[in-house]
């Protein structure tokens, strides 16, 4: 390859380089062809602890990514044309490179197509690909945000999707959940400042599988820069969301087994998560939130308990005499109370359906968006509350002692 192309791909490279130190959590793959005459020769690397392992006419060696584009850039000397693919979650950056010109672009990779591409003559040899969105998923004609096709390593790896690419039909209800669950919090992106990373904190992550969902979702569909950390006290589980992430490449995450009320972060919190967590659970999650005054708080709870051993309030006496009804009542207390005390500590709120009430009775969301410092007439609503129903909330303890 003649200087002038060597000194433009050098320029690229340099372009590269920046990117990695920028991205190395979503980093994939590097991979090279080379032409010249007939024949093809084709390089790879992938990441390993923090480097490039890239293997080339039957050498493999572990670098500095500056180093393997210096050796790449070194090679292409003997070569008559290059196509450079730099690969991350969700984008393929294309670099063609020939005596004749040297290009540079964002494409949807196929790859059975580079080495065709390679055999064309040399000022034709760029591979042209529009990013396209993956199509659509046609199960309950629901036009889907987690795609089969695009995403199908994750849909695979949470045990949705079969080997073979298919839903599996018992998964079909949680595979609904789930994305609706993407389509609730979807919009709530667009409302926060997406500069720099997000990070958002998993309480009660268990498996994890909707942070997988909302990393693969905010990554590689929003092309949103963001950091995962969950929590659980279970070793077990933390250990399982460890691997999975391990299996999918997903390196910007991390899983500690700590109780949620003995975290504390070292790093600005933009989201605090709170799935299924039970009963006081919950409650632990959302004073975590407050504490750290995360940008977003989303919790959707699950058994609630505490309020129904305590409330009373003698103008529903005829309807909390019975068991069922008390329990129903103690429910929308427990979640109207914390919706309130959101309100107080400034953050606006909304209490929606996650999903229908045939699949189960608890199906809320609630949806907390901080937009300012304090607002003393809900924590006045609160604490009128608290009196009314002779009632001393986990949340309202939880802060207190924080």
């Amino acid at each position: 390859m003649n200087k002038q192309s060597l000194s433009k791909l050098k320029l690229f490279f340099m372009g590269i380089e920046n990117r990695f130190s920028e991205n190395s959590s979503i980093f994939k793959s590097i991979k090279t062809s080379y032409k010249t005459g007939l024949k093809i020769f084709n390089g790879n690397g992938s990441y390993e602890n923090g480097k490039i392992k890239y293997n080339f006419n039957g050498k493999t060696e572990t670098s500095d990514i500056s180093l393997i584009l210096a050796k790449i850039l070194k090679d292409s000397e003997s070569y008559e044309a290059l196509q450079f693919i730099y690969s991350e979650r969700g984008t393929d950056i294309l670099i063609s490179a020939d005596n004749k010109n040297v290009t540079m672009k964002n494409v949807a990779i196929n790859e059975s197509d580079i080495e065709a591409s390679l055999g064309k003559t040399a000022d034709t040899c760029n591979i042209v690909h529009p990013i396209k969105d993956a199509h659509t998923s046609t199960l309950l004609n629901r036009d889907y945000y987690i795609k089969v096709g695009s995403a199908d390593a994750l849909l695979k790896e949470i045990n949705i999707m079969t080997k073979d690419g298919k839903i599996k039909n018992d998964k079909i209800r949680k595979y609904n959940q789930i994305d609706h669950y993407v389509e609730l919090l979807d919009g709530i992106f667009d409302k926060i400042s997406t500069k720099g990373t997000l990070t958002i904190l998993d309480c009660g992550c268990g498996k994890s599988y909707l942070s997988f969902v909302l990393n693969y979702y905010l990554t590689e569909v929003k092309k949103i820069k963001c950091y995962f950390i969950g929590l659980d006290y279970s070793e077990g589980v933390i250990e399982s969301s460890r691997k999975m992430a391990q299996n999918l490449g997903y390196r910007n995450m991390e899983f500690h087994a700590i109780d949620i009320k003995n975290y504390i972060p070292n790093k600005k919190i933009n989201i605090v998560l709170s799935l299924h967590a039970c009963d006081t659970a919950t409650d632990m999650a959302l004073a975590l939130g407050i504490r750290v005054n995360s940008d977003v708080i989303i919790a959707v709870p699950c058994c609630h308990r505490e309020l129904l051993n305590q409330y009373s309030y003698e103008p529903f006496k005829s309807v909390t005499k019975h068991g069922v009804l008390k329990a129903r009542l103690a429910d929308i207390l427990t979640d109207s109370m914390r919706a309130t005390m959101l309100e107080a500590k400034g953050y606006e709120v909304s209490v929606v359906e996650y999903i229908s009430p045939l699949e189960t009775p608890k199906n809320l969301m609630i949806r907390a968006i901080k937009t300012k410092e304090e607002n003393p007439k809900a924590l006045e609503e609160y604490m009128g509350l608290m009196k009314s129903l002779n009632a001393n909330p986990a949340l309202y303890k939880f802060l207190k002692e924080w």
